[in-house]
C-alpha cells in the first residue's frame, strides 16, 4: 500500500467548484422560473484571417429584431432573446430542450480592429459579425529586388 500525503485543498477545491456552480444557477434565474429559462448562452465560432477577425454565433428561432451587437469600450456585447412559441401550453409539452429567455455575450476586441467598419448580418439562425482589421495593422508582402 502506497502511502499518499493528505491535502486538505484538493476537498476544498472541489467544494468550491460546486458551490460556484450552484450560485450561477440561481443568479441566472429568477424566482418560478424554468431551469431552461434565462441561462442559456449561444454557442460561437470566432476565427481570423489576413482581413478581419470574424465572430460566427448560433441563433435559431431567435427574430432579428430581438439582437442587437454594440461596441462599446472595445468590449462587443451580443444581446437578445429567444422566445417560446406561447401559442402552446406548457402542459402540452412532453420534452423542452432547447433554451430560452434572453442571453448576453461580451467579447474584448483587440485593438487592430477597426470598430468603424463592423458588420452584421445574419443568415439561417446564424449571426456572423465581421470585424474588419485596421489598414496599417494588415501583413504587408514586401518584394524582394534581386540584383
Amino acid at each position: 500500500m502506497a502511502i499518499v500525503k493528505y491535502n486538505p485543498f484538493g476537498e476544498l477545491r472541489a467544494m468550491q467548484e460546486q458551490m460556484n456552480r450552484l450560485l450561477d444557477l440561481a443568479w441566472n434565474r429568477e424566482a418560478g422560473e424554468e431551469l431552461k429559462e434565462g441561462i442559456w448562452q449561444p454557442p460561437v465560432d470566432i476565427y481570423e484571417d489576413e482581413n478581419s477577425v470574424v465572430i460566427k454565433a448560433e441563433l435559431p428561432g431567435v427574430d432579428q429584431n430581438d439582437i442587437q451587437v454594440k461596441i462599446e469600450d472595445s468590449t462587443l456585447t451580443l444581446r437578445g432573446e429567444r422566445k417560446l412559441d406561447q401559442t402552446v401550453k406548457k402542459e402540452n409539452f412532453h420534452r423542452v430542450e432547447r433554451y430560452y429567455g434572453s442571453f448576453q455575450r461580451s467579447f474584448s476586441l483587440p485593438h487592430t480592429v477597426d470598430q468603424e467598419k463592423v458588420k452584421a448580418s445574419c443568415e439561417k439562425g446564424i449571426l456572423t459579425i465581421t470585424l474588419p482589421k485596421k489598414e496599417e495593422t494588415r501583413p504587408k508582402q514586401i518584394t524582394v529586388e534581386v540584383k
